[in-house]
């Protein structure tokens, strides 16, 4: 039976990261996520997300600068991959192309905030943490949220397909916030994904009014 192949970008650290990239090995391998994880994407050449790669004995790609279009390009066709997630990806997606796999209908993203508020150039990690709680310390907000959403060349800006409310504690700080979002992102990203890579969740790669999602699907969960 086929399965869609894709192709992971996670940036990670030197010393850390990609655990996202790893649950999804994980959920494939235990069918939640009906896909193959056909490599893993990372700028560090060594570090946490290569070391989970070797550990899973999922093929490693070093993808230094300059992250051009061309370059994303070739390394999704050399791949073979039909879809690729972005879990962890801290660079501009370019090079999208509807002519080939590669393409705003096929790329899609986790992040871990709410978006359009925290999303942006420099919302990632951390500063996305910092930023909520500093919102939530001002009454402004009483919650944060993981959103998935597909990609188009600005930063945060396709249509979410996914919106997952986390409650933010009294006594919360960025990095208690980190955890509790990282778990939430695990415990929900492969399940959503395999939605859309099985064709379930689904746009024309233009127009955001274009989603579809199936009858049975919240996109506020």
């Amino acid at each position: 039976m086929f399965k869609p192949r894709i192709l992971v970008f996670a940036s990670g650290t030197t010393n850390g990261g990609g655990s996202g990239f790893e649950k999804l090995v994980e959920a494939t391998r235990k069918e939640i996520l009906h896909a193959d994880i056909v490599g893993v994407v990372s700028n560090h050449e060594y570090g946490g997300v290569r070391e989970r790669a070797d550990k899973l004995g999922i093929s490693f790609i070093h993808f230094p600068e300059p992250w051009t279009g061309k370059n994303y390009q070739e390394i999704a066709i050399k791949s073979g991959a039909d879809y690729f997630a972005l879990s962890g990806w801290i660079k501009l997606i370019s090079g999208l192309d509807l002519k080939t796999n590669f393409n705003s209908k096929t790329v899609f993203n986790i992040h871990p905030g709410p978006l359009p508020a925290f999303g942006g150039n420099g919302f990632y990690g951390h500063n996305v943490h910092k930023a909520v709680i500093e919102s939530f310390k001002k009454g402004e907000i009483t919650d944060t949220e993981i959103t998935m959403h597909f990609i188009d060349e600005k930063y945060d800006n396709g249509p979410a397909f996914a919106r997952i409310k986390v409650p933010i504690n009294d006594d919360e700080n960025p990095e208690t916030l980190a955890r509790r979002v990282n778990e939430y992102e695990h415990l929900y990203q492969a399940k959503i994904t395999n939605l859309v890579v099985n064709d379930m969740i689904t746009w024309d790669g233009i127009n955001h009014n274009s989603l579809q999602v199936p009858s049975f699907y919240k996109i506020e969960q």
